[in-house]
């Protein structure tokens, strides 16, 4: 029996179908641009749908800033944008030093990143036992990010792929990547023998799994995979507005509405290409770390545990822009476990450089060609300096 191929010509192509691509296809209808997205399992069912739920922009790299708060402004408005609020809040961030070192670390950042409007409150002493009651002893003080919070990415992440959907892209879900190709002015990709997708741009948004499609078109990248330990108690007592983070890294933790709180660090580990899981011993570290930072959670349950795939690069940031090999080939992957908050705010500036080639959003810092081989400039032969008598 013959197959036929289902041939979908298209203005753009997304490959994964997480927050980036699925706000990318979102931001592109609403411009009126013909869209088809691919995901190799379900949207948001990968990094962008298990991940931890923090929306903050504190803590990030100052070149990430104007990506956080052009995000910030989506979820803003995210029930008009997406039909639900995805649970999310502005609870506050807050970043807990646990040493005078850590203090100067938190007021340093605030010093740079003061031109952002981010409303850094730097508390310690009689005003953080007041303020925080439940911090265990090891914290000195912190950083308070008020307009920072958290949100559910279970339902964020999904969301975005069906208001996209609605809008008018065409979304393709358990339809995997299996090949593409690119002849100089169109893409085909094509899903087996099911779907071959044509279309003058590509966007790349395939997560710890794009590396793979940027060798094809010669840039490789050292992108490595991580799977971060997560875990979530039992519904204790609300006690805890804010989301917490801790300077130099280790643990992170918020509390929904429900009681519950979730909580993540330590690294889980992979079982094979697709699949993660927690793993025993990061989740005993991570329940002792908790108890420290939390001594309410001394005697709670953890009722679930759990880890994903995440892409990293080795200076943690991320690799968003236009391919330095191939006309119409946009990237934006590498996040680093990050991607959540800025998820929105990279959808946008994907649309912008899939529409109009450019973005008004700085993303210079995160150029493909930082880590491909810079060419050798030809050396011009030098004229002989004997002269002729």
């Amino acid at each position: 029996m013959t197959t036929t191929t289902r041939t979908i010509d298209t203005d753009v192509a997304i490959v994964g179908g997480g927050i980036m691509g699925a706000s990318a296809a979102l931001a592109l209808r609403r411009e009126g641009v013909s869209v088809v997205l691919l995901e190799r399992d379900l949207c948001g069912s990968r990094s962008s749908g298990v991940n931890y739920g923090g929306v903050r922009r504190q803590g990030r790299p100052v070149s990430q800033l104007p990506l956080a708060q052009r995000a910030h402004q989506v979820w803003a408005n995210l029930p008009a944008l997406i039909g639900t609020d995805g649970e999310y809040q502005r609870s506050g961030h807050f970043k807990i030093g646990r040493s005078e070192a850590d203090m100067a670390a938190l007021e340093a950042y605030a010093h740079l990143s003061r031109d952002f409007d981010l409303g850094i409150q730097l508390i310690s002493g009689t005003t953080l036992r007041e303020r925080c009651p439940w911090l265990g002893g090891r914290a000195v003080g912190g950083s308070l990010c008020p307009d920072d919070g958290q949100a559910n990415p279970r339902l964020v992440s999904p969301a975005f792929a069906l208001a996209a959907r609605r809008a008018g892209a065409q979304i393709l879900e358990r339809t995997p990547m299996t090949s593409v190709e690119h002849d100089g002015k169109l893409f085909t990709v094509r899903s087996g023998t099911a779907v071959a997708v044509r279309a003058p741009v590509l966007i790349n948004c395939a997560g710890a799994w794009a590396g793979a499609l940027a060798a094809q078109f010669g840039e490789a990248v050292p992108i490595h995979s991580g799977h971060p330990a997560m875990a979530v108690t039992e519904p204790l007592p609300f006690f805890m507005q804010w989301s917490l983070g801790v300077e130099g890294g280790g643990i992170y933790c918020r509390q929904v509405a429900r009681g519950n709180l979730v909580l993540g660090g330590g690294s889980g580990v992979a079982l094979d290409a697709d699949r993660a899981r927690s793993e025993r011993s990061a989740i005993a570290t991570l329940a002792v770390q908790a108890v420290e930072l939390l001594p309410a959670l001394k005697n709670a349950h953890f009722i679930r545990t759990w880890s994903g795939t995440e892409g990293y690069l080795p200076d943690r940031q991320p690799v968003l822009g236009k391919s330095s090999t191939t006309p119409g080939l946009i990237h934006g992957f590498g996040f680093a476990g990050a991607g959540f908050q800025i998820g929105p705010g990279v959808g946008e500036v994907l649309a912008e450089l899939a529409r109009d080639g450019r973005s008004t959003t700085p993303i210079d810092a995160f150029a493909i060609e930082r880590f491909l081989p810079v060419p050798q400039a030809a050396v011009a032969p030098v004229a002989s300096t004997a002269a002729a008598h």
